[in-house]
Order: C-alpha cells, then structure tokens, then sequence
C-alpha cells in the first residue's frame, strides 16, 4: 500500500499548476488518481467514488468531482461519452483503443489496439472526413459468463426423480 501511495503521490503532484501552494497534496487526491490510473476501464464519478473509498472511507463525492476537474485540467485524464450519454474518464496517457461494456453488469472494459481500419483524414462519401474515431461494443464480460453458467443448473438425466 505505502508504495501505492507514493506512486499516487507522485502523479498528484505532477498536476500541480506548478506554484508550490496552488494544489495541496492529499491521500484523497492520491486515491482518486491512483484507481483511474489502475482501472481497466473508464469509470464514472460514482465508480471513482466507490473504489477510493476503499482507500478512503470517508471520501466525499464534491472531492471527486474537484480532483477529477482538477484532472482533466491539466490533461491527466480525459472524459468520454458512452453511448448510452454516461460520461466516463480515464487516463489520457493510454495508447488508442476502444471499449466493450457488458449489458449484465454494465462494466465498461478497455479493448486493446484499434478494431478499425480507417485513418484520420479518411474521406467518405458524401465528403465527410474522419478526425477520430471512438468504438463501444456491447456484450456479455467473461466475469458475467462465468457466474451465469454457475447459476444455471443443468439437470443430469436421473438425477433428483
């Protein structure tokens, strides 16, 4: 944990606008900092919130809220909009890549690499020309399928008549 700290300690302190005073160093900037940085995925506020608080308990979300803008102001992390109009951050030092949330638990899961052949400054009919691109595909997580064929019974013949 102390090594954790540190680490986090560290990434807060690169935020700092650079005067010494301008941003105070807390364990509660530390969490924050350091479970986007670990996530697998992009988490909303209330998922940041959840998981520092197993770092600090009695974290506050109005904390949240300040540090994660505190973050994005200094281009840390970056927010995303979900398909389904939920904002998401996570860190802005990650290689591209896209998303796969499952329609069970509604994780959202980082997918390595590009699944997508078309690059920036891409022309497509009509005249459209692509400056980027962000793909969330939908499905079952391998944490759900596994719990999914626990639950499901299946009866062998014999057995229970």
């Amino acid at each position: 944990m102390a090594s954790l700290q540190l680490s986090c300690a560290e990434r807060i302190r690169s935020v700092s606008t650079g005067k010494p005073a301008a941003r105070r160093q807390t364990l509660q900037r530390a969490a924050i900092a350091a479970v986007i940085a670990q996530a697998r995925g992009p988490l909303t506020i209330a998922q940041i919130c959840e998981r520092a608080r197993g770092i600090c308990p009695r974290l506050g979300l109005a904390t949240v809220y300040r540090t994660v803008r505190l973050l994005l102001e200094t281009q840390q992390i970056h927010a995303l909009m979900m398909p389904s109009g939920e904002r998401c951050y996570e860190a802005a030092d990650l290689d591209h890549h896209h998303h796969f949330r499952c329609r069970r638990c509604q994780q959202v899961y980082d997918l390595p690499g590009c699944l997508l052949s078309i690059s920036d400054g891409a022309r497509l009919p009509d005249g459209f020309v692509v400056d980027g691109h962000e793909v969330t595909l939908f499905g079952t997580c391998p944490e759900c399928r596994r719990s999914r064929h626990r639950s499901v019974r299946r009866r062998e013949p014999g057995v229970g008549r």
